[in-house]
């Protein structure tokens, strides 16, 4: 790499060294930008020491290579795109000229000091790198391998201006030769010379077609290196290609990997200029044979095989810059990528990351589906409504205020899906298109195919989405999910769609791993090792290990044996995962989030970790036993002889947690003891976190009301509320549920008559009630709640009373007494 290569890929401090280093006017950053492998390859030093005649020829020669890049800079120039430019390099020009024509040996003074001084602060640079703090540990190895990208494409940038450099010499040398040529040729014919005239000037075409001969031999091994340097550059471009889209792949199942593609896009645009630029070097070097050439013209063979080469290495990078950058996906109902609903909208996106964009040619993208599918017997098939054609255009501009020649390539298109009606024999024409494997088993591909030209260079790209799973309702949207995962968790091949015809086992690592990932993705909250192995016993068993296996079958078909069930109702392992994480995203987000739910422990552990806590200590776990997700509260009690007793409440489920939250259950939650009192028996989160600080946070406010307010109705708030009979206890059987019930107190109320009519008066939250209790007193002291002493009261009474005024005097307590005598009624 080059001295000038590595200043470039300084820091911002140390290029502000060199900012500092040109802001004298000895010679402008502009000429030793495009002077740079001429300047660093001359032998400063000795101009400067030894022969002031050396140092007259470098000036001249600075001066000549600055006219040949100005002639270069206008030739085949559109709308004066290089004005600028050039006129920053006539300017420098003519400041070399005026200030180092008398003096040239200052010139080759103030270079050497600049060459000096510029390895310096790289030096320096570098003994800071290696001093640094160290960096985090993902970021040295994606850093090297940057690096190690750019250091060779700036050197290949290098090596074509060089050659570049070299047919331009090439080209004065052929010029020379043939003007020499002709004129022997025009004189021979009319003057002829002398014998010995004729053989020196014979001798002298012979040494400049010799001279011509090996400058063009030399030439075709640069290229013929520079290739090679090109085909080593492209299998890192692929290996980088490769590694993004096993990111992207594992993104669409949630983890949280960079799939960004600009680093990848500016690559593959600079490798593609070079290679473009390369290629009109070659045509160059055609026109030149075309002019002149030989017997022995090395052009005549190599050039055709160059031209090849070249073109084949530009396609293969193309082939592989066509990529799809958003994987399907659907708005609504379901945000899961690659799980699509027939007649419903579904967006994708395809990006081609070489920005080279040929205005005068239309480039149509083509999309289909399964279309290079021969041995999808049964599977169903599947038209794209609206036009499945769209023509490729440049992306917006950018908005940061960084503006680029070129804007980003994409192609977004929004597509419908409608399954094709296969016309056959047969009664009722059913078994056309049944096949061995289930809806959401078949595996359908959407490919892309586009015709791409530039620079009169056309070929056809294609690239294809990873495996879709296409629905026909929503019920089905859950498995399909589940075959999306098993795929892109085990399979090596993106394009096999008989996967599932034999689908592989997994791991309890792989799964385990997965399962995790999915709840950080819905829930922001990942799986700890206690929540996993609770898992892992569910699926295989008390002796899982990371080697255990699970099947397909196991995983997403079967129903799974190790859970209870419900009223016969059976269900597989992923049918209860996917029902708990909508159960959170739905209703328990925030309280996930803050571990608040301990969610995955089995009865065993519940019980060994309640035990030894104060009564009162509760934990929250999902229930094992409901198919679309429930979460249960079970705490501890202790006997009169101090032994532990663990009671649980019948799971709360979606529909119910719409109604009620869950926080407000467990603040207002009540349970009717032996005594027939009603109390709340959740005081601590496990470990020992006060129930109110815990959930609080999370809790409606309640809205007291006040006595000076004329209302129409009485206050009033739904709560949960259980009962527990004289000498009712939970059964130990971990795969029943405790018979705990849930209801309303008016449901309580009629369900069981034999409850007295206070525990409703003491349940209800009325704010009447938070005042002195000379009215529960007065029920207290009696034996029957009707039989109120010294409240005398007539028909008139009952009825709908009139508001309340002038509550600030009079007899509150009288006043309470007619509010609970009209709530009895």
């Amino acid at each position: 790499m080059s001295q000038w290569q590595q200043i470039q890929m300084l820091d911002k401090t140390h290029m502000d060294q060199i900012d500092c280093l040109y802001s004298d006017d000895c010679i402008s950053m502009e000429a030793r930008q495009y002077l740079a492998y001429w300047i660093e390859e001359q032998n400063w030093s000795q101009a400067v020491e030894l022969d002031s005649s050396q140092a007259c020829y470098l000036f001249h020669t600075m001066l000549t290579l600055l006219d040949d890049q100005l002639g270069r800079l206008g030739l085949g120039e559109e709308n004066n795109a290089n004005m600028v430019l050039k006129h920053n390099l006539r300017r420098s020009k003519l400041h070399l000229q005026s200030k180092y024509q008398e003096h040239p040996q200052e010139l080759a003074i103030a270079i050497d000091g600049l060459l000096r001084q510029e390895r310096a602060i790289l030096s320096e640079a570098f003994s800071a790198s290696q001093a640094s703090v160290e960096t985090p540990r993902d970021s040295p190895v994606v850093t090297s391998h940057q690096h190690k990208i750019e250091g060779r494409l700036m050197e290949m940038h290098k090596t074509i201006q060089g050659l570049k450099c070299s047919i331009d010499q090439l080209g004065d040398l052929q010029d020379n030769f043939d003007f020499c040529f002709r004129t022997h040729t025009h004189l021979e014919r009319t003057t002829p010379a002398s014998e010995s005239i004729r053989s020196r000037k014979h001798k002298k075409l012979q040494d400049m077609i010799n001279k011509l001969d090996h400058f063009r031999k030399e030439m075709l091994d640069q290229i013929q290196e520079l290739l090679g340097r090109s085909d080593t550059l492209r299998g890192l471009l692929l290996d980088e290609v490769v590694e993004w889209q096993d990111r992207q792949r594992l993104a669409c199942i949630g983890d949280t990997r960079d799939t960004s593609l600009g680093h990848l896009e500016e690559w593959f645009t600079k490798n593609a200029e070079d290679l473009f630029q390369l290629l009109q070097l070659l045509k160059m070097l055609d026109e030149m044979y075309q002019k002149v050439t030989y017997e022995t013209d090395p052009f005549k063979v190599q050039l055709p095989l160059l031209v090849r080469r070249l073109q084949e290495q530009i396609i293969c990078l193309l082939k592989s810059a066509f990529v799809v950058e958003v994987q399907p996906k659907m708005p609504y109902p379901s945000q899961r990528p690659l799980v699509l609903k027939v007649n419903n909208k579904f967006s994708v996106r395809a990006r081609l990351l070489v920005k080279l964009l040929d205005r005068n040619h239309s480039m149509e993208v083509k999309i289909d589906i399964d279309r290079d599918a021969t041995n999808l017997a049964g599977f169903r098939r599947f038209n794209i409504l609206t036009s499945n054609t769209k023509t490729l255009m440049m992306d917006k501009p950018q908005m940061e205020g960084l503006i680029c020649d070129f804007k980003h390539i994409v192609w977004e298109y929004c597509l419908m899906l409608k399954e094709q009606k296969i016309c056959g024999t047969g009664k009722g024409n059913k078994g056309i298109t049944e096949g061995l494997l289930s809806v959401t088993e078949e595996l359908h591909i959407i490919t892309f195919t586009l015709d791409y030209c530039y620079q009169n260079l056309r070929c056809q790209l294609q690239t294809s989405t990873l495996p879709v799973v296409i629905t026909s309702n929503i019920n089905q949207f859950s498995s399909a999910w589940a075959s999306i995962l098993w795929f892109i968790m085990l399979s090596t091949d993106t394009k096999n769609q008989l996967f599932f015809s034999k689908p592989p086992v997994a791991t309890w690592a792989q799964l385990s791993i997965l399962l995790s990932c999915q709840f950080s993705a819905a829930t922001e909250r990942g799986l700890d090792p206690q929540q996993l192995k609770m898992l892992g016993e569910k699926l295989c068993g008390p002796g899982v290990n990371s080697q255990s296996t699970i099947t397909w079958t196991q995983f997403s078909k079967e129903a799974a044996h190790n859970f209870p069930q419900d009223n016969n109702v059976s269900f597989s392992f992923w049918t209860w995962i996917d029902g708990i994480l909508l159960l959170i995203q739905e209703h328990l987000l925030p309280l996930w989030k803050n571990n608040l739910v301990m969610g995955f422990v089995s009865r065993k552990r519940e019980k060994h970790l309640l035990k030894k806590k104060r009564a009162g200590t509760f934990l929250l776990r999902f229930s094992e036993s409901i198919l679309n997700g429930g979460i249960t509260c079970t705490w501890v009690e202790f006997n009169s002889d101090g032994t532990p007793e663990i009671q649980s409440v019948e799971p709360y489920t979606r529909n119910e947690l719409k109604s009620l939250p869950l926080p407000d259950i467990i603040r207002d939650y009540q349970l009717l003891a032996e005594q027939v009192i009603p109390e709340n028996p959740l005081l601590y989160l496990y470990p020992d976190i006060p129930r109110d600080e815990a959930f609080g946070p999370y809790c409606k406010e309640r809205r007291e009301a006040s006595m000076m307010e004329q209302r129409k109705y009485l206050n009033r708030r739904l709560i949960r509320v259980s009962s527990k009979q004289p000498g009712e206890t939970q059964t130990p059987d971990v795969n029943e549920l405790p018979p705990i019930s849930n209801m309303s107190i008016t449901d309580e109320l009629q369900e069981n008559p034999e409850y007295k009519l206070e525990d409703l008066l003491l349940a209800k939250e009325d704010p009447f009630f938070s005042q002195p209790n000379e009215g529960q007193e007065l029920l207290q002291d009696s034996s029957n709640p009707f039989e109120m002493p010294q409240l005398k009261v007539d028909e008139s009474d009952f009825r709908f009373p009139s508001p309340i005024e002038n509550t600030s005097s009079g007899n509150l307590g009288s006043e309470l007494e007619d509010l609970i005598m009209y709530m009895l009624r």
